[in-house]
């Protein structure tokens, strides 16, 4: 059993054992003693089950059993047996003389019980981890609280001011959980206090200003304004770069300088341009808040930096970029040699419910042809492809290339939001579909269209290709570890209390910034707690991956800028921190990049003079 299904199954028995124990209570009130003992045995039943699976979720990670085995676990297993000890012994009493045995105290013990479990569930879900002093307090407090309530109604017990202390208590929990905490984690290695005025500012490392030897410049201008697209015979208003949709392509070769000057006509809310996977200088990564300012309608921002990275990357904006981008405000990034022959770039995005491919018409290629299929996620969901007519490879990944890459035949392939797969083959005789979601997305050459496949596995891109050296991994010695547990939990965004998308129980701007120095070698421990799938994108680096839910990397390195944590999942990754500057750390669903899920990673020595939009 998976540990999402794990999580699951853990919510629903402990829900089982809350109702378990005021349907006992319940029906002690309604004088049936007899129903109230069967009850109470069936909730001492099913709160032992609770225990195990507790232990089988501590056996996945700390993260997924901390709240259960320090607070909900022990306050459920108090309540449960005041309620044995104090509601068994009468009720089997009044079972045996008949009578009704709804005295206060069988009653309310029961319900308490009750209301302990019911905060075993809710805890979890409304707090997410880790659990606190504060959110112990809270819990307590308010089933300490219901109970009083309860005693007061089922008998002539204390006025109902006597309870008032222990809300109190509560109370200030509730105001101790929404505390912002402290504002760096250094992953247990050293910190550098420098004095004000002092350090690199981001605006300051800005990319070169002429290409390597041998390489020429390439210049772009980039205009963001409102505009329309025709989507499955319908006009979708959509924002967009020169008014098109994705934006112009911007290639390159290896060691030019690309020069894009974006300018802003009329939207409203701003704009960057953020190279999605591309280690550029800090200052020319495009996050607002934190490496510059958004450019407002009638201002203009140029960014700089060499093409050192071959591969399919993209760019997007990054100001309100969960609106910004689903919009439209998005384009591809593909530096390497003049491509050989068929070489397509095939951007995913989806319009109002429409799935889209960017790719116009259909492609023809003669037989024999080698084909790229470069395929970019621009949408916060992963997407499914499937490639039906010939036999492929995988040749890269984020970017990068594989080794050893297998020829692959009738399986699936799961591209996580933000991520880039490059397919290659040799165009056969017959017409070849790449099927998106299901559908048809893409059909090369003539013929009859090929039908979308079912029940093709999935490909595990850890196992795929063969192993090779590494600079570093899963042994070396890491000079700082940090942990991240994703959840959702009622926290403050941007000072306001929501349900959001947290990091370690918190939401930007109060997830602690994570400091490294130059040079280090950072491990990087991401754990799901949540039932949402998140791709992880760190910018600024590559990461490599470690392991996967305990389980190395078997096949090719894997260096990934994009990678899909889904619920249960642990993912154990690593990189070299050669990349001065501030960086956007978060999930790129970024819809819940929005809603709090998001953090910054810094180096020691590195300031920012930009505030207030927190990366967009």
């Amino acid at each position: 059993m998976s540990t999402a299904q794990l999580i699951a199954l853990d919510l629903l028995v402990t829900l089982l054992a809350a109702a378990g124990w005021v349907s006992a209570g319940v029906a002690a009130a309604a004088r049936r003693a007899r129903a109230a003992l069967a009850l109470l045995a069936v909730a001492v039943v099913v709160t032992l089950v609770r225990v195990t699976t507790a232990v089988a979720l501590a056996t996945g990670g700390w993260w997924f059993a901390q709240d259960r085995v320090v607070l909900t676990g022990p306050l459920l297993g108090v309540a449960g047996l005041a309620a044995v000890l104090s509601a068994g012994p009468r009720l089997l009493s009044a079972v045996r003389a008949g009578a009704p045995g709804n005295a206060p105290t069988v009653v309310v013990p029961l319900l308490v019980a009750g209301y302990a479990g019911a905060a075993g569930l809710l805890l979890p879900l409304l707090a997410g981890y880790p659990a606190t002093w504060s959110e112990a307090f809270v819990v307590v407090a308010l089933v300490a609280a219901a109970g009083l309530v309860t005693w007061r109604v089922a008998a002539a017990g204390p006025p109902l001011w006597t309870f008032l202390p222990v809300l109190a208590m509560g109370l200030a929990g509730v105001g101790a959980g929404f505390a912002t905490g402290a504002d760096l984690d250094a992953g247990g290695g050293p910190t550098t206090r420098h004095p004000e005025g002092h350090g690199v500012s981001v605006a300051d490392l800005r990319g070169p200003t002429t290409p390597a030897p041998g390489g020429r410049v390439r210049r772009y201008a980039l205009t963001a304004r409102q505009t329309t697209v025709q989507v499955g015979g319908r006009t979708v208003e959509a924002w967009g770069y020169n008014g098109q949709v994705p934006g112009p392509p911007i290639t390159a070769e290896q060691g030019d300088l690309i020069e894009v000057t974006l300018r802003n006509d009329d939207i409203a809310r701003g704009v960057t341009l953020h190279w999605h996977g591309y280690d550029v200088p800090a200052g020319e990564d495009g996050a607002p808040g934190v490496t510059q300012d958004a450019v407002r309608p009638g201002g203009e921002f140029v960014y700089r930096f060499r093409a050192d990275q071959v591969g399919t990357y993209w760019y997007h904006t990054h100001q309100a970029s969960d609106v910004g981008v689903k919009m439209g405000l998005y384009g591809t990034l593909v530096v390497g040699p003049p491509a050989k022959g068929l070489d397509l770039t095939v951007p995913v995005h989806t319009f109002g419910g429409t799935t889209v491919t960017g790719v116009a018409g259909t492609p023809q290629a003669a037989p024999g042809t080698p084909v790229r299929l470069r395929l970019v996620n621009t949408d916060s969901v992963p997407h499914r492809f499937t490639l039906a007519g010939a036999a492929y490879r995988l040749v890269a990944v984020d970017g990068g290339d594989l080794s050893g890459p297998g020829e692959l035949r009738e399986v699936e392939l799961r591209l996580p939001a933000g991520g880039r797969y490059d397919l290659a083959f040799t165009m056969p005789d017959a017409a070849v579909a790449l099927h998106l979601d299901g559908g048809e997305g893409l059909r090369l050459g003539g013929g009859e269209p090929q039908p979308a496949p079912k029940g093709w596995p999935e490909l595990d891109i850890t196992r795929y290709g063969t192993p090779a050296t590494t600079p570093f991994g899963p042994d070396s010695r890491f000079d700082r570890s940090f942990t991240l547990v994703l959840d959702r939990a009622i926290a403050l965004v941007d000072g306001v209390p929501r349900y959001a998308f947290t990091v370690n129980g918190r939401a930007l701007p109060n997830v602690p910034t994570q400091l490294v120095r130059e040079g280090d070698l950072v491990e990087l421990t991401v754990a799901n707690r949540g039932f949402d799938t998140h791709p992880w994108h760190l910018h600024g680096h590559r990461v490599l991956v470690l392991e996967r839910d305990g389980r190395r990397v078997s096949g090719s390195p894997l260096w990934l800028d994009t990678f899909d944590v889904r619920p249960g999942e642990v993912w154990r990754v690593a990189f070299r921190a050669n990349n001065p500057g501030e960086w956007m750390n978060h999930c790129h669903n970024l819809a819940h990049a929005a809603q709090g899920m998001s953090l910054h990673l810094r180096y020691d020595g590195v300031t920012t003079p930009f505030h207030g939009d927190h990366g967009g």
